[in-house]
């Protein structure tokens, strides 16, 4: 599968509320299944959403657990939300950040990841990451999912945005 061009983006502070979990990939459904509970909290509160709910990976390890926060950029200043039991509240850092648009079923997703890491390498680019002990620690990674499956429920046409901040 061909993937388009990655876009290199400038990108402004952003704040966000999420729920964190640590989490193998098999049961990633356990930090996914989250996302519906805050967009309810986020509309409980009146807060405005500000973009697509996402997935941030603070630590990524295939082979073991990964931290992992469902997220929902929120509108900034002093309309922002208090934290509240498993909810937080952050900002995702403005930087420059190497983005690519997956349109297909996620299950393709890390096909699409390789492609803008092989991307990247091609071109010298260096991710705001480190590796400890085989687990990639990332300054920022985010996986925005633009489509709501509510409006259009054929995976194959969901879009979802791969951002990751590159180094400096």
């Amino acid at each position: 599968m061909t993937f388009p061009e990655p876009v290199l983006v400038d990108r402004a502070e952003q704040p966000y509320v999420f729920m964190r979990r640590s989490v193998r990939m098999d049961g990633f459904a356990e930090v996914a299944d989250r996302l519906p509970e805050l967009v309810g909290w986020l509309t409980g509160r009146g807060v405005a959403i500000a973009g697509a709910p996402f997935f941030r990976y603070n630590s990524l390890d295939m082979a073991g657990e990964s931290e992992v926060e469902a997220g929902v950029p929120v509108a900034g200043g002093p309309s922002l939300p208090e934290p509240e039991g498993d909810v937080g509240v952050a900002v995702l850092p403005a930087g420059r950040y190497a983005t690519l648009t997956h349109v297909g079923h996620p299950d393709r997703l890390l096909e699409a990841a390789a492609a803008l890491r092989a991307w990247a390498g091609e071109r010298g680019l260096e991710w705001d990451m480190r590796e400890v002990d085989g687990v990639e620690r990332w300054g920022c990674r985010i996986e925005s999912y633009r489509t709501d499956p509510r409006v259009e429920p054929d995976p194959s046409r969901w879009e979802t945005e791969l951002a990751f901040r590159l180094a400096g």
